[in-house]
């Protein structure tokens, strides 16, 4: 296993909160960003003293120059751990998450930002979570408990939509950055309930979809299929006519992603087969932008 690398991310706006960060705060205190003059008197700091702004006030008060601070956010990761997460033809969706756990433990780590964890599948995986910390290990421990939980996972059926909604309940009204990582192989509609929960969070999806998955076989063969979910097993004759459908279902299915998403402000970023720390860092450089 390679180590994790970091990634840089940053809040878009604003955010309240009095314990110092990275991000862009709304407090004053011991910043860089000039925020407003105030009395030498209410804020008696003589190192901040403006002299050309104190001797053009009318009242010829001392005047000090006020600062806003960066400030911290608390970062969550909300993965999908149901039996579709565990295909793969390389390595499994699930330790595509681990891989990015790992790197947001420690990208979260650098900055100063807490960082924690909620699973789910069809319900909250309560035994998966991690409240939210400052620990070089965060990462670290994240991607252990996925690997943990990968073969309890693997036994049970159903899809992530209900999971999500618990988790997105959970996480309701409160600021910050909230990762949902998950394939959504599920009805999208509960993704729209989801991300309305956790406003004000900053919402970003990473979709996570295997390259078998993208692209059906290029050899006309009999293909057995099988629902990870469901366990339905099915024999598929392929052809050239559903090939096409398979590809046009693909696309399909993004634009209806990307739609959903675009409604309510956010975009998502799409991992196939491996996660680009470099890819997520162009990610949150263009929303800066």
């Amino acid at each position: 296993m390679s180590p994790a690398q970091e990634f840089h991310y940053r809040m878009p706006s604003q955010v309240h909160g009095y314990r110092p960060g990275s991000h862009h705060g709304s407090s004053i205190g011991g910043g860089q960003a000039f925020a407003t003059h105030a009395r030498l008197f209410d804020h008696p700091d003589p190192r901040r003293l403006d002299l050309r702004a104190s001797l053009r006030h009318p009242g010829r008060e001392w005047l000090v120059r006020l600062h806003r601070q960066r400030s911290a956010v608390t970062v969550h990761a909300l993965v999908d751990v149901s039996a579709s997460m565990r295909f793969g033809s390389a390595r499994t969706k699930l330790d595509i998450a681990g891989d990015f756990v790992d790197s947001l433990g420690r990208s979260a780590f650098r900055v100063g930002d807490p960082v924690g964890m909620l699973a789910f599948d069809t319900a909250l995986r309560d035994e998966l979570m991690m409240p939210p910390r400052r620990h070089r290990g965060a990462g670290a421990a994240m991607r252990a408990l996925l690997h943990e939980g990968s073969r309890l996972a693997a036994r049970r059926g159903g899809s992530g939509a209900a999971g999500l909604r618990h988790a997105a309940e959970r996480l309701g009204g409160r600021e910050g950055i909230v990762f949902v990582v998950s394939d959504f192989h599920w009805p999208l509609d509960t993704l729209r309930g989801s991300f309305e929960l956790m406003a004000p969070a900053l919402v970003v999806p990473l979709v996570v979809w295997d390259p078998v998955e993208l692209e059906a076989p290029s050899r006309n063969a009999l293909l057995m299929v099988r629902d990870a979910e469901s366990q339905e097993r099915r024999a598929l004759w392929m052809r050239p006519a559903l090939r096409m459908q398979w590809r046009d279902a693909v696309q399909h299915r993004r634009a209806q992603i990307d739609e959903l998403c675009r409604a309510h402000g956010v975009r998502p970023l799409y991992l196939s087969g491996t996660f680009d720390p470099e890819a997520l860092s162009r990610y949150f450089l263009e929303m800066a932008g």
